[in-house]
């Protein structure tokens, strides 16, 4: 429901570099840049990533757990779902012209939950109300009326307007909904081209479907960790399974639990494999330790602080999954500033877990990956930074991470650069700058590209 700002998400590679050696990104440098942009770039379709087969006993634990609890940890006492064809409308209430990728993003949106959920959605006709708005509102006014949101979505509202009269009432409690009819997803104007994107994914999605984030999935975008930023195949299957004919709005945690070993048989045939057991659910203390962790209000003592204590409680739970890796990652970013030999072990750590869990080619190990090839390339080691960028940039690519594939592919500019491959090195650092313009817009994009560019030794 509500879409965190970024934390540390991508760019720490200043703490990368060796002392003394911090990039510095001049005006000319910047200005030097934006003069040079080639066209941006966006991804359109399915992300082509591979998603491993879960089984189906699996699934409805997610399912369940996903759809009948908030964020929050409060319960749902019944189903709710939209019954009957979904509408989407527009609002522009930014005061400025809408982000021109806005609408051709939402419509790829709109087009992936028909062809892969089996959603009857599609924009609403000129005039219409829809049952969901889309609303772009100026981040100032975002900020200011739910701090700490990058976007969110609420119920039972049709635009900006109306959520300012009716924010501190009952209304727009989603415990009290039997059905769904009406929602807006408010999202930043002001922002790039990605952030508008992923607020898009994640909170229609929410707004259709699942209302909780749970920390131990890791192919899905309801997962607070953000490495997926776009809905995923293994999302699109729960979201089949909410609009599936057996199920209702109104349907108790019971009559829904009894429907979902029928409708995923059928709808997941590959699914029917055996049933692993159930996975802990993620405790409230290391819940609060990686969100101090991650918290950029906090002091960077602060954060390695409840980093270590995220780790340290992953591991006394016995965790070997997704939430210990994530937590050496956190631990990793916290440590950047103040301990590097601390940040490179956590992050070889996280590498390792996640490259066992999730694979060499996921999305998960690329993360981790972007922060390994920058410590190897700030330290002159090309060829092993050539070696984890080879294998990270596909996965970016395939997951429609456009943040991380153009860093991954300016880092992988600059390791060309640094063999002597020029003419390689200028059409890969194109090839970043694109998608950088689509990720962060043109300003951000050129202090970016003069960081990675100041990591090499000799900058």
């Amino acid at each position: 429901m509500l879409r965190p700002l970024a934390a540390f998400a991508v760019m720490a590679l200043a703490a990368c570099a060796p002392q003394g050696t911090a990039p510095q990104a001049s005006r000319a440098t910047v200005a030097g840049v934006i003069d040079a942009l080639p066209p941006a770039r966006r991804f359109a379709g399915p992300p082509a990533m591979a998603v491993p087969v879960q089984s189906n006993a699996q699934v409805a634990r997610d399912f369940m757990s996903l759809t009948f609890q908030l964020e929050t940890g409060r319960q749902l006492p019944v189903f709710t779902r939209y019954e009957g064809p979904i509408t989407v409308s527009v609002e522009n209430a930014s005061g400025a012209p809408l982000p021109p990728s806005l609408q051709p993003d939402l419509d790829d949106l709109l087009a992936r939950l028909r062809s892969e959920a089996g959603i009857d959605i599609a924009r609403a006709g000129p005039g219409e109300m829809g049952s969901i708005t889309v609303s772009a509102v100026p981040r100032a006014a975002l900020q200011r009326h739910v701090p700490g949101a990058a976007c969110f979505v609420v119920p039972r509202v049709t635009g900006w307007q109306e959520y300012l009269s009716r924010r501190f009432g009952p209304a727009i409690d989603w415990t009290t909904l039997t059905t769904r009819t009406r929602a807006s997803v408010f999202l930043p104007a002001d922002v790039s081209p990605q952030e508008i994107r992923d607020c898009l994914h994640e909170e229609i999605g929410q707004a259709i479907g699942p209302l909780n984030d749970l920390y131990r999935l890791p192919w899905s975008a309801f997962n607070d960790d953000n490495m997926h930023v776009v809905l995923t195949p293994y999302d699109m299957l729960l979201l089949r399974a909410t609009y599936d004919p057996a199920l209702a709005s109104g349907m108790t945690r019971e009559q829904v639990a009894a429907a979902l070993p029928g409708i995923l048989a059928r709808i997941n045939p590959r699914g029917r494999t055996p049933d692993r057991g159930a996975v802990p659910e993620a405790t409230t203390a290391w819940t609060a330790a990686l969100q101090g962790a991650l918290d950029p209000r906090g002091s960077d003592a602060s954060r390695l602080a409840q980093a270590r204590s995220a780790v340290a409680l992953a591991q006394a739970a016995g965790w070997g999954d997704e939430r210990l890796a994530y937590s050496q990652l956190a631990l990793g970013r916290a440590a950047l500033s103040l301990d590097g030999d601390l940040a490179l072990a956590a992050f070889l750590q996280a590498h390792t877990l996640y490259r066992r869990m999730t694979g060499r080619d996921s999305i998960h190990s690329a993360q981790v990956g972007l922060q390994l090839a920058a410590f190897a390339l700030s330290t002159g080691q090309v060829d092993m930074a050539l070696d984890i960028l080879d294998g990270a940039i596909p996965a970016a690519d395939a997951a429609q991470n456009a943040s991380l594939l153009a860093t991954l592919l300016l880092l992988r500019a600059e390791a060309a650069r640094m063999t002597g491959a020029d003419a390689d090195a200028a059409l890969i650092r194109r090839e970043g700058l694109a998608w950088g313009r689509y990720a962060w817009g043109d300003r951000i994009l050129a202090i970016r590209a003069a960081e990675v560019a100041g990591l090499r030794p000799a900058a």
